[in-house]
């Protein structure tokens, strides 16, 4: 068996924490701290979360309220998919949040008076790989101590009405609306990153918490204390809590799940019909090509067909290929649609790399259109909206395909569709810890790739609706609807220039409207097109709002060379009239 080039052992986040709160002169405690480190696979895909609230003065129930913030998002967050984003996991958890907090408040007695209800200000601190995803509401602070240098990262929401008087403008709980302040920092090993409550910071300045970390390097709980007792002395009125988390070791940019699972299993042999392999006997060869080699197989626990795809002999040493490999099995894993192959159930332990699937009977989408020439308008509407909603599955999850084509839907005997190749899937959670160096500039299929791949942009859902919207053109007229000259286009001038060819010819009976649907979908600029799969599918079925939509753009949009042309004739023929009339 090949094995790829050993990696050298990844090393996980590892961080030292230390913590504190005191009620210090006020009758009773309404912060509220904590902190998770999860085990095993979460802690590359979700990190370390750190959160700290601080409920106000004014009410009898903030400390409800800054107790539920923290133990719900230390709970919630971890139970988002793992394919999401730092920031979307982190916003939703806290909206969620936000939004029951308001609504006791409004149930409340106090229903009237924002200050007397529940809420609190939040501060949030996810270190995830090698990055601080910072999250921020009210007056709590983050400060990130590297070297002799403390910098705050976070800003305070609140207004000063004198020297003396202030509110905060922003806060958990204190409208339906949350508007949560977010960015990232780059970690470096040794970074001391702490949090604190007003009634410690206002009375605490920067040398002093560098000194306190330093004191109690070796005891950090210690050094949370010190700071809290300092405040204290220096007259603080208010509650003390300090949380302070050392970065102890980084992990490399994609030590991950799957790249430490690529990097310890060797690839297979090819493999040959009637032999057994890991639990299963090989029955033929599906498909071959310089990437895979693709198996129907019988497992022999169960005797259910199943799909093996194996990595070709080309590519074998090829560590980036061989994490995209077993990423299609991880993402098949968390997708739970109908329109998308599903992964099997891993019930053997594995000592080699490979992908295992459910078997599905069928024919490839080139091939089908290889036979229907000219198939009903409904059949084409059917296959695109079941696509669809596979697709939908994905981005659900902060997952776009970025190679949707013909060659990887696959069309049952019933003409059921589904997604069967999802090798260049963008996962958002995964993006994040991803090297910059591991991610092909382009992933996707040049005649149904967005145009936006071509200046080197990221995908994004609308880049996959532009594949569907090709998909859909392709079957209805045997074409492509700038042919080839979107992979030429690579700069925004050019793709400003692409002229959309429209679908109405007079072989096939196609409505204008669905042209208007098409051309909208197919759009090269990202914004103008359908925004959503659901807004495309819906424009196919009801041609009524894709008339009223006005979908043909203005002649400056459509061709801005004939628009200026025109404007520029209109102006000489007006001087010539004007010079004439004098």
């Amino acid at each position: 068996m090949d094995r790829p080039a050993p990696r050298p052992a990844a090393e996980q986040l590892r961080v030292a924490v230390g913590q504190y709160s005191d009620r210090g002169r006020k009758p009773s405690n309404q912060d509220f701290h904590g902190l998770c480190i999860p085990d095993g696979p979460l802690l590359g895909t979700k990190g370390i979360a750190v959160a700290l609230a601080d409920g106000i003065s004014s009410s009898d129930v903030s400390h409800i309220a800054s107790e539920t913030a923290v133990a719900s998002f230390l709970e919630d967050y971890y139970c988002t998919p793992e394919s999401w984003p730092v920031k979307k996991s982190a916003q939703r958890v806290l909206s969620a949040a936000n939004a029951w907090l308001h609504a006791q408040t409004r149930q409340g007695p106090h229903r009237h008076d924002q200050d007397r209800g529940y809420v609190c200000a939040m501060s949030v601190l996810v270190l995830k790989s090698t990055t601080a995803h910072v999250l921020h509401i009210g007056d709590a602070r983050i400060f990130r101590m590297r070297g002799n240098t403390l910098e705050q990262l976070t800003d305070d929401h609140r207004i000063w009405v004198s020297r003396d008087k202030s509110y905060l403008g922003r806060a958990l709980g204190l409208s339906p609306h949350l508007e949560v302040d977010y960015h990232t920092r780059r970690i470096e090993s040794g970074d001391v990153f702490v949090l604190a409550t007003d009634g410690v910071y206002e009375h605490v300045d920067a040398a002093a918490m560098i000194q306190a970390v330093r004191m109690h390097a070796q005891d950090l709980d210690g050094a949370a204390g010190s700071l809290a007792d300092l405040a204290y002395a220096c007259g603080s009125t208010d509650n003390l809590t300090v949380q302070i988390v050392r970065v102890d070791g980084l992990p490399a940019p994609d030590a991950g799940e799957v790249a430490r699972q690529a990097g310890a299993l060797p690839c297979p042999p090819l493999l040959q019909a009637g032999m057994e392999f890991e639990g299963f006997r090989i029955d033929r060869e599906l498909h071959a090509s310089s990437r895979s080699h693709v198996y129907h197989a019988i497992d022999i626990d169960t005797g259910t067909p199943v799909a093996i795809k194996i990595p070709s002999l080309d590519l074998r040493h090829d560590p980036v290929y061989l994490e995209r490999l077993l990423m299609e099995e991880w993402i098949a894993r968390r997708i739970d649609s109908h329109h998308v192959v599903k992964a099997w159930p891993s019930t053997r332990p594995r000592r080699s790399l490979y992908t295992v699937s459910e078997y599905l009977e069928g024919t490839t989408l080139t091939r089908w259109m290889a036979g229907h020439h000219t198939p009903p308008l409904e059949q084409v509407v059917g296959i695109i909206e079941q696509v669809a909603r596979g697709l939908q599955a994905f981005h659900r999850q902060a997952m776009v395909h970025q190679d949707l084509r013909p060659d990887n839907i696959l069309i049952d005997a019933a003409c059921i569709a589904r997604i069967i190749d999802f090798g260049s899937t963008r996962v958002a959670g995964i993006a994040e810890i991803a090297s910059a160096a591991d991610v092909p500039q382009m992933l996707g299929t040049a005649q149904y790739a967005a145009p936006e791949y071509f200046l080197g942009e990221p995908g994004s859902t609308v880049s996959d609706i532009y594949s569907l919207g090709v998909i859909a053109y392709q079957m209805l007229t045997g074409r492509l609807p700038y042919g080839t000259q979107v992979a030429q286009a690579r700069t925004r001038a050019a793709q400003r220039n692409l002229r959309y060819e429209s679908a109405l010819d007079d072989q096939r009976a196609i409505p204008a409207w669905v042209d208007g649907v098409l051309s909208q979908a197919v759009h090269p600029d990202p914004q103008a097109r359908y925004q959503e799969l659901s807004e495309f599918t819906y424009a196919l079925r009801h041609p009524h709002m894709a008339l009223n939509a006005g979908t043909r753009p203005p002649l400056l949009e459509r061709n801005p060379l004939a628009f200026w042309k025109g404007l520029c004739l209109l102006l000489a023929l007006a001087l010539v009239l004007a010079l004439a009339l004098r």
